[in-house]
Protein backbone atom coordinates (compact mmCIF):
# COMPACT_ATOMS: atom_id res chain seq x y z
CA UNK A 1 0.00 0.00 0.00
CA UNK A 2 1.45 3.30 -0.79
CA UNK A 3 0.37 6.28 0.88
CA UNK A 4 0.30 9.71 -0.16
CA UNK A 5 1.57 12.02 3.00
CA UNK A 6 2.37 15.42 1.23
CA UNK A 7 0.01 17.97 -0.38
CA UNK A 8 2.69 18.42 -3.24
CA UNK A 9 2.48 13.88 -4.47
CA UNK A 10 -1.26 14.76 -4.02
CA UNK A 11 -1.00 17.33 -6.84
CA UNK A 12 1.69 15.47 -8.97
CA UNK A 13 -1.14 12.54 -8.80
CA UNK A 14 -4.28 14.92 -9.76
CA UNK A 15 -2.75 17.86 -10.72
CA UNK A 16 -4.39 21.08 -9.64
CA UNK A 17 -8.08 22.09 -9.97
CA UNK A 18 -9.17 23.93 -13.12
CA UNK A 19 -10.25 27.48 -12.65
CA UNK A 20 -14.07 26.06 -13.61
CA UNK A 21 -13.31 24.57 -10.25
CA UNK A 22 -12.07 27.05 -8.44
CA UNK A 23 -13.72 30.13 -9.92
CA UNK A 24 -17.43 29.32 -8.76
CA UNK A 25 -16.54 29.64 -5.15
CA UNK A 26 -17.54 32.77 -3.49
CA UNK A 27 -18.73 34.27 0.00
CA UNK A 28 -22.20 35.12 -0.45
CA UNK A 29 -25.25 33.89 -1.59
CA UNK A 30 -26.17 34.61 -4.65
CA UNK A 31 -29.52 34.45 -6.66
CA UNK A 32 -28.62 31.16 -8.03
CA UNK A 33 -27.60 29.81 -4.90
CA UNK A 34 -30.98 30.92 -2.81
CA UNK A 35 -33.06 29.31 -5.03
CA UNK A 36 -31.26 26.09 -4.77
CA UNK A 37 -31.34 25.90 -0.58
CA UNK A 38 -35.19 27.25 -1.51
CA UNK A 39 -36.20 23.82 -3.11
CA UNK A 40 -33.68 21.67 -0.58
CA UNK A 41 -35.65 19.29 1.13
CA UNK A 42 -32.57 18.01 2.55
CA UNK A 43 -29.35 19.07 4.22
CA UNK A 44 -26.28 17.01 5.33
CA UNK A 45 -24.87 18.97 8.30
CA UNK A 46 -20.76 18.48 9.32
CA UNK A 47 -19.68 19.48 12.60
CA UNK A 48 -16.42 19.09 14.59
CA UNK A 49 -15.56 18.72 18.17
CA UNK A 50 -13.56 17.54 20.86
CA UNK A 51 -14.84 13.81 20.62
CA UNK A 52 -14.28 14.32 16.96
CA UNK A 53 -16.67 14.46 13.16
CA UNK A 54 -20.60 14.48 12.98
CA UNK A 55 -22.30 14.23 9.60
CA UNK A 56 -26.21 14.65 10.53
CA UNK A 57 -28.78 14.62 8.47
CA UNK A 58 -31.06 17.46 8.54
CA UNK A 59 -34.85 17.49 6.35
CA UNK A 60 -38.27 19.42 6.15
CA UNK A 61 -40.25 20.73 3.32
CA UNK A 62 -38.02 22.60 0.66
CA UNK A 63 -37.30 26.02 2.14
CA UNK A 64 -36.58 24.73 5.72
CA UNK A 65 -33.33 26.20 5.48
CA UNK A 66 -33.82 30.19 5.77
CA UNK A 67 -31.53 33.01 3.79
CA UNK A 68 -31.65 35.55 5.94
CA UNK A 69 -29.41 37.57 3.89
CA UNK A 70 -26.53 36.85 1.30
CA UNK A 71 -24.33 36.08 3.99
CA UNK A 72 -26.50 34.43 6.61
CA UNK A 73 -28.88 30.92 6.49
CA UNK A 74 -31.30 29.71 9.19
CA UNK A 75 -32.12 26.15 9.93
CA UNK A 76 -34.82 24.89 12.83
CA UNK A 77 -33.21 22.15 14.91
CA UNK A 78 -36.40 19.99 14.51
CA UNK A 79 -37.24 17.16 16.90
CA UNK A 80 -34.81 13.91 16.62
CA UNK A 81 -33.36 11.53 18.70
CA UNK A 82 -32.30 13.87 20.93
CA UNK A 83 -28.29 13.44 21.27
CA UNK A 84 -27.71 16.94 19.86
CA UNK A 85 -23.89 16.22 18.85
CA UNK A 86 -23.92 18.41 16.10
CA UNK A 87 -25.54 21.37 18.43
CA UNK A 88 -22.35 20.36 21.12
CA UNK A 89 -20.18 20.21 18.61
CA UNK A 90 -21.39 24.13 17.29
CA UNK A 91 -21.18 25.55 20.84
CA UNK A 92 -18.00 24.59 21.62
CA UNK A 93 -16.37 24.75 17.46
CA UNK A 94 -18.26 26.79 15.29
CA UNK A 95 -17.10 25.47 11.81
CA UNK A 96 -19.69 23.83 9.72
CA UNK A 97 -19.78 22.61 6.39
CA UNK A 98 -23.41 22.14 4.34
CA UNK A 99 -24.20 19.64 1.50
CA UNK A 100 -28.04 20.54 -0.17
CA UNK A 101 -29.43 18.14 -2.39
CA UNK A 102 -32.57 18.53 -4.14
CA UNK A 103 -34.60 15.15 -5.64
CA UNK A 104 -33.97 14.92 -9.34
CA UNK A 105 -31.22 17.11 -9.33
CA UNK A 106 -27.60 16.03 -10.01
CA UNK A 107 -26.40 19.22 -9.06
CA UNK A 108 -25.23 19.73 -4.87
CA UNK A 109 -24.67 22.80 -3.03
CA UNK A 110 -21.86 23.07 -0.91
CA UNK A 111 -21.38 25.66 2.01
CA UNK A 112 -18.40 26.33 4.60
CA UNK A 113 -19.15 28.62 7.63
CA UNK A 114 -19.54 29.12 10.89
CA UNK A 115 -22.48 28.77 13.10
CA UNK A 116 -24.13 29.55 16.50
CA UNK A 117 -27.15 28.00 18.59
CA UNK A 118 -29.79 30.41 18.69
CA UNK A 119 -32.51 29.98 21.14
CA UNK A 120 -34.42 33.54 20.80
CA UNK A 121 -37.65 32.89 21.05
CA UNK A 122 -39.32 35.28 18.46
CA UNK A 123 -37.01 33.08 16.31
CA UNK A 124 -37.92 30.02 17.04
CA UNK A 125 -41.18 30.82 16.60
CA UNK A 126 -40.51 32.04 13.43
CA UNK A 127 -39.97 28.32 12.40
CA UNK A 128 -43.02 26.93 13.83
CA UNK A 129 -45.10 24.10 12.00
CA UNK A 130 -47.82 22.55 13.28
CA UNK A 131 -48.10 24.97 16.30
CA UNK A 132 -44.77 23.80 17.32
CA UNK A 133 -41.79 25.89 17.46
CA UNK A 134 -38.02 24.47 17.24
CA UNK A 135 -36.10 24.42 20.69
CA UNK A 136 -33.24 26.47 18.75
CA UNK A 137 -32.37 27.59 15.34
CA UNK A 138 -28.50 27.02 13.94
CA UNK A 139 -27.59 30.39 12.64
CA UNK A 140 -24.65 30.02 9.74
CA UNK A 141 -22.53 32.53 8.22
CA UNK A 142 -21.35 31.93 4.55
CA UNK A 143 -17.62 31.49 3.88
CA UNK A 144 -17.24 30.14 0.93
CA UNK A 145 -20.24 28.53 -1.15
CA UNK A 146 -20.61 26.82 -4.18
CA UNK A 147 -22.02 24.38 -6.94
CA UNK A 148 -20.51 21.07 -7.10
CA UNK A 149 -21.27 18.87 -10.24
CA UNK A 150 -23.20 16.51 -11.16
CA UNK A 151 -20.67 13.48 -11.78
CA UNK A 152 -21.14 11.65 -8.29
CA UNK A 153 -24.46 12.00 -8.29
CA UNK A 154 -25.23 10.66 -11.58
CA UNK A 155 -22.89 7.66 -10.90
CA UNK A 156 -24.53 6.13 -7.79
CA UNK A 157 -28.07 6.20 -9.99
CA UNK A 158 -29.79 8.10 -7.43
Amino acid sequence: MSTIERVEDLEALYGVPGEASTVKEIDRIIPEYRAFIDASPFVALATVGPEGLDCSPRGDLAGFVRVHDEQTLMMPDRKGNNRVDSLRNIVRDPRVALLFLVPGSGTTLRINGRARVDTDADLCASFAVDGKAPRSVVVMTVEAIYFQCARAIIRSGI
